[in-house]
């Protein structure tokens, strides 16, 4: 059977390959998305995975008890996409000698810290090697296991402990980096953005796709954090959904170069359903703070059109 050819159903009963009982947060987007790859793996296959020092690994993995059924690595913030390559290089070299006869793919998991900061350096080396694996951000957007400090991939005007609002302050004054452009810039196989929404099949598809390109492959997923965005646990859903229908985060993939918008609201919303939903954004609905959600509002508008450009959607 070709692995696109199983159904939504068999997908959904696969064996977790993250066990249940771990300690991440209630309302967390990140171990919803590591869940969801994981299960994109052939029944067949097994994988090594590496994690960044993150909440995902304090939380997943206390000597000596794991929450991975799969052979798992904990490395340091900066160096996941390096350790990975090690990892893809022993591999090979005991394939090539016979003294390996199973299949395994090889994933790895960072936080946005440990992937739009701290570890871009050999995220960005690994890309560029073309080593055969793939690299997954939760982009839960602010360094969370230590402290809900501001990185670059904090969007504008949000609140956190290193960018606070105040009479000085409007939260963070610089745009988010636009992280998954960069690594399609690298020229790589495949490239994808996507967040939890319906059925789970905008995701399942692409960690699929991503999981089973041969080369290096990245994959950037929306995983809001309940703690750092500030809101109550059943709406991680319904934030994904606004994400995604305000064009704040986008759906699309590019396949060697090719980009594709994956999908386009028949309304778009304006951004002010996505920020009202968090606490982190509160201070924007202030009386007299109207120009800074309309700079926010021309900004996703910008980059919406400029997306709608590349995928050749206009």
């Amino acid at each position: 059977m070709a692995y696109n050819a199983y159904s939504l159903k068999e997908i959904a009963n696969r064996p977790e390959r993250l066990s249940p009982g771990h300690r991440m947060c209630a309302g967390c987007g990140s171990t919803v998305a590591v869940r969801a790859v994981m299960r994109a793996l052939r029944p067949e296959d097994k994988a090594v995975v590496t994690v960044a020092t993150s909440c995902l690994e304090v939380s997943t993995m206390t000597y000596p008890y794991t929450s991975w059924e799969d052979s798992y690595i904990h490395t340091a913030f900066e160096n996941a996409a390096a350790t990975a390559s090690g990892v893809v290089a022993a591999y090979n070299a005991k394939k090539k000698k016979g003294k390996l006869g199973e299949n395994y793919k090889f994933i790895t998991f960072g936080g946005d810290g440990g992937t739009y900061d701290i570890g871009f350096q050999s995220l960005s080396g690994a890309m560029e090697r073309g080593t055969d694996m793939v690299y997954v951000c939760y982009d839960n957007e602010a360094y969370m296991n230590t402290g809900i400090q501001r990185s670059s991939s904090t969007p504008l005007y949000a609140d956190t402990t290193t960018s606070a609002i105040g009479s000085v302050s409007d939260g963070k004054p610089q745009y988010k980096k636009d992280l998954t452009a960069i690594m399609a810039a690298h020229r790589i196989p495949y490239v994808a953005q996507t967040t939890f929404i319906g059925n789970f099949k905008d995701l399942h598809h692409k960690a699929e796709t991503a999981i089973y390109t041969e080369g290096p492959a990245f994959l950037n997923v929306m995983a809001p954090c309940p703690r750092g965005w500030r809101y109550a646990e059943a709406d991680l859903m319904d934030i994904c959904k606004a994400a995604v229908e305000t064009c704040v985060w986008p759906l699309f993939e590019v396949v060697d170069g090719e980009w594709t918008l994956n999908y386009e609201p028949k309304n778009k919303l304006p951004v002010t359903e996505y920020l009202k939903l968090q606490g982190r954004f509160k201070h924007l609905f202030a009386p007299g703070n109207e120009a800074l959600v309309g700079r926010i509002q021309d900004d996703i508008d910008r980059r919406w059109e400029e997306l709608k450009v590349r995928a050749g959607a206009v």
